[in-house]
């Protein structure tokens, strides 16, 4: 089984830190002030894995 990405929209603080760093697999849904998952398969597993380590609230999993 493939690993997915998630964001825990409940932590997300809406610094965007993730889309900036990996804008094919997180966006930024303005009304709502938070990330969000594009691409729940994964990508580039460097870039998630920065996004993750990126992530001021921890709020970003990826297994």
């Amino acid at each position: 089984m493939s690993q997915q990405v998630a964001i825990d929209q409940e932590e997300c603080l809406g610094c965007e830190a993730c889309v900036e760093l990996c804008p094919d697999i997180f966006g930024f849904d303005i009304d709502l002030g938070k990330a969000y998952v594009i691409l729940e398969e994964g990508g580039d597993e460097d870039c998630i894995d920065e996004a993750v380590g990126s992530c001021p609230a921890g709020c970003i999993t990826y297994e």
